[in-house]
């Protein structure tokens, strides 16, 4: 039997897209309704438009790089942003996975897939991009010195965002956080 990519590729259950250079080259239909946008909307547009601000796509491609460059692959969990239709705006939790397709310039071309984490982990408090990128360290079980490392700041300015999500969360412990932050509550 001979199999269809092309027909795999658009019918996959998770959102899938091409890149070259964290520019979107071709994506699926589950990718366009993840984000509320068609596929003419989204290709030859910069992933930019897909994170909550510039600045956290531009932090989180300098991270990837050397990851991607040193493994071949990427996945973690975000934060991102619907671009259109009738939730243009809305943030949403989604999980990201990528592979590089040269390890030696690893934004030259990738393969990505998206899932979007929304219904079990809804984004509820208001969260600067930078509590937004520690929550999602939180989650993934970081300590602190962990987390202010990959974000190349100090473990107590890590210290500062956790305990403002606290507030926000009205979190006792992390342990509380971490729960609140999965439950979006």
């Amino acid at each position: 039997m001979d199999v269809d990519y092309r027909l795999a590729f658009d019918m996959a259950p998770v959102g899938l897209c091409l890149s070259r250079n964290r520019v979107i080259v071709d994506c699926n239909q589950h990718l366009c309704e993840m984000f509320g946008v068609t596929r003419e909307q989204l290709t030859g547009q910069s992933f930019q438009v897909l994170y909550p601000s510039a600045d956290e796509y531009e932090r989180l491609g300098a991270r990837i790089g050397p990851i991607l460059n040193a493994r071949g692959h990427y996945a973690d969990d975000r934060i991102m942003k619907r671009v259109d239709g009738r939730f243009k705006g809305e943030l949403f939790w989604c999980h990201v996975t990528g592979r590089a397709l040269n390890r030696e310039a690893p934004h030259e071309a990738g393969i990505w897939a998206f899932e979007d984490l929304s219904s079990q982990r809804p984004v509820k408090a208001e969260l600067t991009a930078r509590e937004r990128e520690v929550a999602a360290r939180l989650l993934d079980g970081m300590t602190s010195k962990e987390i202010g490392k990959t974000l190349a700041i100090s473990h107590r300015t890590v210290e500062i965002y956790r305990a403002r999500l606290m507030r926000k969360y009205k979190a006792s412990t992390t342990a509380d956080l971490v729960h609140k932050l999965m439950a979006g509550s």
